[in-house]
């Protein structure tokens, strides 16, 4: 048994020797994704290309808000069937803001991963071409508990990408 432990220790040492020159390297993906160059573009770009959209909603939404708050304060002296039609239309017209603001979110994200695509493919050229530039042997994305300081070069990434 004794013997049995010291050859797997000589052989558990003798592979860490083998690993020694190992250079390994860190990139934290989502402080990429918030300080790039180009993300900070795709923003301007996505919030240029929906603006109009989003204050049309915001026009809506305080006309609807407008509008039930006459209906509250009038809504005590008005005929029963008046009080109802209005209601209705009140109803309606919430209905519509809301399925507008859905749709403006639901487009708003579609554009966003297709900008986030693009960007993910900058990122990994980057990150390739660095990791070759500097010699890594291995380089890791997110899902690391733990990365020291010297192994993480995604100021690297970022400098490769644009950012000053």
């Amino acid at each position: 048994m004794k013997y049995k432990f010291l050859a797997f220790a000589t052989l558990f040492l003798a592979s860490l020797s083998a690993y020694a020159d190992l250079k390994v390297g860190f990139v934290q993906v989502d402080k990429i994704l918030q300080e790039a160059p180009q993300t900070i573009e795709s923003n301007k770009k996505l919030e240029k290309e929906f603006s109009s959209r989003t204050d049309k909603l915001k026009a809506d939404v305080k006309s609807l808000k407008e509008r039930e708050s006459s209906f509250s304060k009038d809504a005590l002296t008005m005929k029963e069937s008046e009080r109802d039609s209005k209601e209705k239309s009140l109803s309606q017209l919430r209905v519509d803001v809301q399925r507008k603001e859905r749709e403006l979110r639901e487009d708003i994200n579609i554009r966003r991963n297709e900008e986030l695509g693009g960007l993910q493919e900058q990122i990994n050229k980057a990150v390739t071409s660095v990791s070759k530039a500097e010699g890594f042997d291995l380089v890791l994305y997110n899902g690391v508990a733990y990365a020291s300081e010297k192994i993480d070069i995604t100021d690297k990434i970022l400098k490769s990408l644009g950012k000053k």
